[in-house]
């Protein structure tokens, strides 16, 4: 049984489905890539890090924060020594990465400074744990529009362990909306209620098992939330998210800082 914030998601033909890797014979094809990212809002590609530079950040992660006795102990460590390390950096900006955008986007591209670490436990609970159903452009107004979002979990994630899930096509609806001035939504999430948001948007949830060295690229209009981390094995689910888009485009200024949950944003 799949949850996102308690709510239990309606596992139906019509409404549950599973996200499509970029097949072999388009990764190294750009215009491919963009037709499909036009499409279907997201790029999943299977293997883009290696695995290795992956868990191995994971264990730096799981090592820093081991000596936190508590969790304000736990807060200095994340938002004092792991968010602004340079460890953190280069991962975030390793050729595998960078490279690619640079490959996709043609040019010469910008990280936004501002990079999100989740961990999620099983068993924990309640509105607000994991995710709630957003696109990225209601945060970044400020800048272009065509900001990339890349999801990386650190570490192998099936879907018991509460990753990504994306609402197939949403971001059509959304492009719509923003073009006509019709959203009738906050500038914040959505909503925590997914199976109800899938049944506004008649679409699927698209869900994965995630291996350690897959990425998930996503537009900026593209729906997406976190399920729940259910897993029996009592795994912790790690991940992260950062934004690159290309230097000469407008830059939305409040991301230019080191992420903290007390920041704002």
């Amino acid at each position: 049984m799949l949850t996102s914030n308690g709510y239990v998601l309606d596992e139906s033909a019509g409404r549950l489905g599973k996200l499509q890797p970029v097949p072999d014979g388009e990764r190294a094809d750009r215009e491919a890539l963009q037709r499909r990212l036009a499409r279907d809002g997201y790029l999943f590609l299977r293997g883009l890090l290696a695995p290795e530079e992956v868990v191995g950040f994971r264990k730096y992660y799981f090592e820093r924060t081991a000596r936190a006795g508590d969790r304000e102990s736990f807060r200095k460590v994340l938002f004092g020594e792991i968010v602004p390390g340079p460890e953190y950096a280069a991962f975030c900006a390793q050729p595998a990465l960078r490279g690619w955008f640079e490959w996709f986007l043609g040019g010469e591209t910008f990280l936004h400074k501002r990079k999100i670490i989740r961990q999620t436990s099983p068993g924990e609970r309640g509105i607000g744990v994991a995710t709630q159903a957003h696109y990225d452009l209601v945060y970044l107004r400020e800048g272009t529009d065509r900001v990339l979002s890349a999801w990386i979990p650190l570490g192998d994630c099936p879907v018991t362990l509460g990753g990504l899930t994306y609402l197939e096509a949403s971001h059509h609806r959304v492009l719509r909306e923003e073009a006509t001035g019709t959203l009738k939504r906050p500038a914040a999430s959505i909503t925590a209620d997914l199976p109800s948001l899938a049944d506004e948007y008649d679409a699927r949830w698209l869900v994965a098992d995630y291996e350690a060295g897959d990425v998930v690229i996503h537009t900026a209009h593209t729906v997406h939330a976190a399920l729940d981390n259910v897993d029996p094995q009592g795994t912790t689910r790690l991940s992260t998210d950062i934004r690159y888009q290309l230097s000469t485009a407008p830059v939305d200024t409040r991301w230019q800082h080191h992420w903290h949950d007390q920041d704002g944003l």
